[in-house]
């Protein structure tokens, strides 16, 4: 039986310029080496996380991390043990499995006499992992020196800190600007563009410290297009494609200009039916790219990461159009 008081990291505690991953302290004593976040760039507010374009990719489930100094470590299995005997449905077989677990630990007095020389490492769970996810990391705690790294597979890595940056990052929203101004007109090319202010790389740099151990990763988004679709199929994109790629400067389309009503803009749709009414629901979602660099030289690559707003365009009847 594998009881490690697993420590839950990135349950998104509103990253500000320096802030640590909760840890469930009834799971755990002492000062346990935690994920760190630190954020940089972006917008403060009407932000929202990312969503990975590869659906079979998510954040790492869990790792094995630093977790107690030893006299920490014996409280904590002494401490488990006693409420585990005192639980009545508690079933006998984890109990011998945790009372063998304790009196092996007992064998060298938990490395109470290397107090300063190592840690006792244990899993750590991310808070949405599954329990066949955790299952990866199933090994009981096991000691440490400081300084040395486990050959143990999801030991805490950069990489493993790039994957849980990854999902504390949060982008900017997507509203895009339209015009001309009021409601679009049936036949005539909707103007769409992002000003370069509003569309700039995030980054977020997961940490951990423990006596002998220090490793980050800082995993950066940049974005990189806009795709957009109009809410109907009664719809002519602007370019076809509807993704609208990143301008040199940042930007993405051409703001609109009085007198080029009629000119096809870089970015925009052209609405071929009126929405009577109501409104269609134009969706406008940004492409990020994702990269990461580490401790000791590391760097890579994480799927590219989406984001998007909806927002009402209401389409009328060509009236009267001043060009």
């Amino acid at each position: 039986m594998a009881v490690g008081g697993p420590a839950f990291a990135g349950e998104d505690p509103g990253i500000s310029d320096s802030s640590t991953s909760a840890t469930k302290k009834k799971d755990t004593i002492g000062a346990v080496a935690r994920v760190s976040y630190t954020k940089s760039g972006g917008s403060a507010s009407r932000s929202g996380a990312i969503t990975s374009v590869d659906p079979n990719w998510t954040p790492p489930p869990c790792w094995y991390a630093p977790e107690w100094k030893a006299t920490e470590f014996r409280e904590f299995r002494d401490r488990l043990y006693f409420g585990a005997r005192h639980d009545p449905d508690a079933p006998r077989d984890a109990l011998k499995d945790m009372s063998d677990e304790n009196r092996s630990y007992a064998e060298d007095d938990y490395n109470i006499d290397k107090e300063k020389e190592g840690m006792w490492w244990g899993a750590q769970f991310s808070p949405d992992a599954t329990l066949e996810e955790q299952q990866k990391c199933n090994e009981p705690p096991f000691w440490v020196k400081n300084g040395e790294t486990p050959d143990v597979p999801n030991v805490i890595s950069p990489e493993i800190l790039a994957g849980l940056a990854y999902r504390q990052i949060k982008v900017p929203g997507t509203e895009v600007s339209l015009a001309p101004g009021g409601a679009s007109k049936v036949n005539l090319p909707t103007w769409a563009w992002l000003d370069k202010g509003e569309f700039k790389p995030v980054s977020v740099t997961a940490s951990l410290d423990a006596p002998g151990l220090h490793i980050e990763a800082t995993t950066t988004a940049k974005p990189v297009s806009l795709t957009i679709k109009p809410g109907t199929d009664d719809a002519e994109l602007l370019p076809g494609s509807g993704t609208c790629e990143l301008n040199d400067d940042g930007s993405i389309g051409e703001p609109f200009a009085k007198g080029r009503a009629g000119q096809t803009p870089p970015c925009g749709v052209v609405y071929q039916r009126s929405s009577g009414t109501g409104t269609y629901a134009l969706q406008a979602t940004a492409t990020w790219r994702i990269t990461w660099t580490g401790t000791g030289g590391a760097q890579g690559t994480l799927p590219d990461g989406e984001y998007g707003n909806d927002q009402a365009v209401k389409v009328e009847e060509i009236q009267s159009v001043n060009r």
